[in-house]
């Protein structure tokens, strides 16, 4: 891993000095302002809403730990583990060691299970805290908490009650640890790669193989006319149709995600694959020939529906451009910068629906500025 930090912002032409006040901003709207999702308690802890839904969601929290470990802010960080650890963990149970997906504001329970996405960041910040500012005893002891959360998303089954978070034979994350299909926005190729350095030892090896699996299931799952990929999708890649869940084959919400982490996994590591830069590039290319308040099936075919999260999906599209910047077709580049751009003259969201497209808004400031990393 090369950890590479350079700045898109700034190869688009703007001023370092705007840059840094635009990435200062993004803190300050988020943990600070009027329009803030964060909030302190009376007993010294910390957590983030989301403000849509009026829940608190291992997602958010995670998010906003890794905000905090980039930012270099140890005590927001631990505010927000420790309200983790205090009403999402789950003990005992099924589910036990992991946590709690959604809970209320006043950590009383709201869902009885986890999502992987959530766990899996949270292992990436605790190893990034302990490697920013070091471990110290108890729930923060960061690495020792991190190796043994991911400990259990491999082992789960085996030697205890429940099932794994990953599927063991193809090294997949699952979409929840009882299903045997997939989100593709979950695949964080890039997370898994230090896993593979920090995690147990004897599971060094599952964690290169699901780096290398997650980065083969992303060329299946983003079709390769449009760039798109489904909200759910099977182990093949095809968008998951399964009525009971509502609707996730199309281009929406969760999916936005995926071009994003497929930016940072080039800025993070250096070497581009081709094949996953062209993804990036060809959504990128769709959505300024197409009406961006619409949603899609992923071959293009619109659907009766508008996008509930136009900044986070213009964000996380632009994050992408550290991905397309290295395509090969021919007007990858060009169109990337269009996407700088687009961002750098896109204000933060307001309203209720704020808390996912200023986080996608946040982690997409950081990467283009060359801020998002796994390493000082």
């Amino acid at each position: 891993m090369t950890n590479t930090s350079n700045s898109l912002f700034a190869e688009c032409g703007y001023a370092q000095s705007e840059i840094d006040a635009r990435v200062a901003q993004v803190w300050y709207e988020i943990f600070e302002g009027p329009n803030k999702f964060y909030w302190q308690t009376e007993d010294g802890l910390g957590y983030v809403m989301d403000t849509g839904n009026n829940d608190v969601r291992t997602e958010g929290m995670s998010y906003a730990m890794m905000l905090a470990v980039q930012y270099d802010r140890q005590d927001v960080f631990d505010r927000l583990w420790g309200w983790v650890m205090t009403y999402m963990y789950m003990p005992e149970g099924h589910h036990a060691h992991y946590f709690s997906w959604s809970v209320r504001p006043d950590g009383s329970e709201r869902a009885d299970g986890p999502a992987p996405d959530g766990e899996e960041y949270f292992a990436m910040d605790l190893f990034l805290a302990d490697r920013r500012w070091g471990s110290r005893e108890g729930i923060y002891d960061y690495a020792s908490r991190a190796r043994e959360l991911l400990h259990y998303c491999v082992h789960k089954g085996r030697d205890e009650t429940g099932e794994p978070m990953w599927n063991a034979d193809n090294k997949l994350i699952k979409f929840i640890p009882e299903t045997e299909w997939s989100d593709p926005s979950y695949h964080l190729p890039h997370f898994y790669e230090v896993f593979s350095l920090r995690a147990d030892e004897q599971d060094h090896v599952f964690w290169r193989e699901a780096a290398a699996a997650s980065r083969s299931y992303l060329k299946t799952a983003c079709n390769a006319d449009t760039g798109m990929n489904g909200e759910y999708a099977l182990y093949d890649g095809t968008p998951h149709t399964e009525e009971r869940f509502g609707r996730h084959d199309w281009f929406y919400s969760d999916a936005y995600r995926t071009a994003g982490n497929i930016g940072l996994d080039v800025s993070w590591n250096g070497a581009a694959d081709s094949v996953l830069c062209d993804r990036v590039a060809a959504l990128q290319r769709f959505f300024l020939a197409h009406d961006r308040t619409s949603v899609y099936e992923v071959d293009g075919t619109a659907v009766d529906e508008t996008v509930l999260h136009p900044v986070g999906f213009l964000a996380a599209t632009a994050e992408g451009s550290l991905a397309a910047w290295h395509s090969f077709l021919p007007d990858a580049r060009h169109n990337a910068r269009v996407w700088v751009h687009l961002l750098w003259n896109t204000p933060m969201r307001v309203g209720s629906r704020r808390y996912y497209d200023n986080f996608l808004y946040a982690f997409a400031m950081l990467a283009l500025s060359g801020n998002y990393r796994y390493q000082w």
